[in-house]
């Protein structure tokens, strides 16, 4: 077999972009959006608790937990 009709096993290196790590450039569009949905789902998590029980504290709060835990998640995907 000569091997034709087979797939490469990598693309060309003049597809990739940014010299060839396509991997770089998924992390930079994946981490801020980690941390940018994070702050907003816990913020808003909190936001709508501090509606419900009438108090102003908790939108803060879930912010902040909300970009610790994007962090945590960052760190633990892209950290090794």
């Amino acid at each position: 077999m000569s091997g034709e009709g087979r797939r490469p096993d990598r693309r060309p290196d003049d597809a990739d972009q940014f010299g060839g790590h396509q991997g770089f450039t998924n992390a930079a569009w994946s981490i801020p959006s980690y941390i940018l949905s994070g702050m907003a789902v816990y913020g808003g998590a909190g936001w709508l608790l501090d509606r419900w029980l009438g108090t102003s504290a908790l939108f803060p709060i879930g912010i902040l937990v909300g970009l610790g835990l994007a962090l945590y998640l960052v760190f633990h995907r892209y950290g090794r």
